[in-house]
């Protein structure tokens, strides 16, 4: 790997900087919007009911569907720009103070989306002749018909009210808490022979250290750092899981996991299918994770050996070597993918440098004003950040197709499931291609280790997530929990999912203290959904290979589409049965193949 620093994002293109005018009218902008959007509700939605003439219901919808539209693409804009700040340095106060400006605006926008809401449910019967009377209520009739039918877990419009201004110091100030403490951290490790001090993120990325050593003391290291600010952390942990009970209970919901799945566009039928067909999996896992043991010269594989590289350890890159990469196997699938990657390093919508302040992890975010994305990655020159570009870029290729197919933000939508569609099929794409190309066993085995790492990383160490949530849900419900009982659940989820091939004395009961997603109250059990994206993903390579290129406007289309029906619906354009396990099950056994494989180097 070369000294070459990874790049910085440029988003010099949607706004000069966080104090430039175009800026500040842009927020300027936005608040006239919203205040224009206050007044259509107060003067115009208020008076109209189920005796309103449809006709007249009609022009209604097709101006409340316009204005929201128009707030919505601004006010994503904005947000995407003031998060890029947040993200990467963490110190800025500036960004920090902006963000809670913008915060008390997004409030208002998110009281007139709970009136719309209140006020679709009240029309749901005239729905039909709405949108027979509107081509903008049928192009967003999806849209329509699912608030009529989410109107029915909402409290009453000053609970409501209350509930999202108490946000801003509540759920969203934890959450706020937990990515500034973990991206604050700094942590004093001997690497190459001199003291460093490294963020979070960058002693995370150590598991796949080629050097045990250096795997083993990271990992110390590792528990020390998050022992240090555990308490803090499972405040945060309790506040915002304390809040999400709190909400369900009161919106009606059956339980943490309802709205989740209403979220997905998922139903519980298909997700216990799923689940179903991932423990059935084990077995495959097991003897991957066995065989690595083996080949490491153990009986059981300790936490800092799960992610250790096997085969050519040696096989790193630049960041311009993994952009040629990316782009050479993007262009085997299709030059639409191949251009939009292109875009993303040339005009450096990618901001890949590992540094202090910055949060770990990855995500893509969209800026629709401009049409374009930005994508987050700690790059370290492995070829799991490789994969991790081209799943991000994955993320910017589907909004592309949104962009491409001039879908409105209501229509772009898209449920967590279905946006790791386009993102896992890219990774799918770049592992798959670089393993048709290899002739050196030690190469071959490398490639299917980096596979096999995110493979069971999606199904097994995601579903060991799943159940550490499920339980924190349930066990919040009655109490706080301690630091201690968030250790306890998750050391336990890992041994229920990972099995006896680990080292069960050296699990990571501390997992829970820097998966951003936990501490989200929008985005319980964002875990699941990856798996999802996997195995659909899995399943639609599969199609591709049978159709080949006759497949990709079905394809591009459907990624268009993800904001516009259920997952079940559209996974039907492909014949795909979601809801049986049997189609999980098929998507698995690709992994297994990639296993048996594994085995027999």
């Amino acid at each position: 790997m070369t000294k070459n620093t990874p790049p910085h994002w440029d988003l010099s293109n949607i706004y000069p900087d966080l104090e430039s005018p175009e800026f500040e009218t842009a927020l300027k902008t936005l608040s006239a919007q919203i205040e224009e959007l206050e007044t259509f509700f107060g003067e115009k939605v208020s008076a109209s009911d189920a005796e309103t003439p449809a006709e007249e219901l009609a022009k209604l919808a097709e101006e409340m569907i316009n204005r929201f539209n128009e707030s919505y693409e601004l006010a994503e804009t904005i947000g995407a720009y003031i998060y890029s700040f947040i993200t990467t340095d963490s110190f800025n106060k500036l960004a920090m103070k902006t963000l809670s400006q913008f915060e008390q605006t997004e409030v208002r926008l998110r009281l007139l989306g709970t009136q719309a809401q209140q006020w679709i449910g009240s029309i749901t019967s005239l729905l039909p002749e709405i949108v027979s009377n509107s081509d903008i209520a049928k192009a967003h009739a999806f849209f329509l018909e699912e608030t009529a039918e989410q109107s029915r877990y909402l409290m009453s419009a000053k609970e409501e009210a209350l509930a999202a201004e108490l946000s801003l110091s509540g759920s969203s100030g934890w959450e706020k808490l937990q990515g500034t403490i973990t991206s604050q951290m700094k942590i004093e490790f001997e690497l190459d022979g001199e003291v460093q001090e490294l963020s979070a993120p960058a002693l995370i990325n150590l598991h796949s250290h080629p050097d045990e050593d250096v795997r083993k003391r990271a990992y110390e290291a590792e528990m020390k750092a998050w022992k240090e600010i555990e308490e803090p952390l499972a405040a945060c942990m309790n506040g915002i899981k304390g809040t999400v009970n709190t909400l369900n209970k009161k919106r009606g919901r059956e339980d943490a996991l309802h709205a989740s799945l209403d979220a997905a566009r998922m139903d519980r039928d298909s997700l216990n299918a799923m689940l179903e067909a991932m423990v059935d999996s084990s077995p495959i896992f097991q003897r991957y994770f066995t065989a690595k043991a083996k080949r490491m010269g153990k009986e059981k594989l300790p936490w800092w050996d799960v992610f250790a590289p096997v085969g050519d350890a040696e096989m790193t890159y630049s960041y311009e070597e993994a952009s040629q990469f990316i782009l050479k196997q993007f262009g085997t699938f299709a030059p639409e993918l191949q251009d939009l990657a292109q875009r993303a390093f040339t005009e450096n919508w990618i901001d890949a440098e590992q540094r202090v302040g910055k949060r770990g992890g990855a995500f893509c975010m969209g800026v629709p004003a401009v049409k374009e994305s930005r994508i987050l990655a700690n790059f370290d020159g492995t070829f799991d950040q490789v994969s991790t570009l081209a799943h991000e870029l994955g993320h910017a290729f589907h909004n592309e197709c949104l962009y491409s197919a001039g879908k409105t933000p209501i229509q772009s939508d898209t449920p967590m499931t279905l946006a790791e569609t386009a993102s896992i099929m890219c990774e799918t794409i770049v592992a798959n291609a670089i393993l048709d190309e290899v002739d050196n066993p030690d190469e071959e085995l490398a490639i299917l280790e980096t596979a096999l790492i995110g493979s069971s990383q999606v199904i097994v160490d995601i579903y060991s997530r799943y159940l550490f949530e499920k339980e924190v849900f349930e066990k919040r419900a009655d109490a706080e929990l301690s630091a201690d009982d968030l250790c306890e659940i998750m050391e336990n989820a890992q041994k229920a999912t990972f099995g006896d091939a680990l080292d069960q004395e050296h699990l990571h009961k501390y997992m829970w203290t820097w998966k951003p997603h936990y501490y989200s109250a929008g985005l319980s059990f964002y875990n699941y959904p990856y798996a999802f994206g996997l195995l659909f993903a899995t399943g639609l390579y599969a199609i591709y290979q049978e159709r080949g290129e006759e497949f990709l406007p079905d394809y591009m289309n459907l990624l268009a589409s993800t904001g516009e029906d259920r997952a079940a619906e559209l996974a039907d354009r492909f014949g795909i049965n979601i809801r049986e396990k049997k189609f999980w099950a098929d998507s698995l056994k690709v992994i297994e193949k990639q296993v048996d494989r594994y085995c027999e180097l």
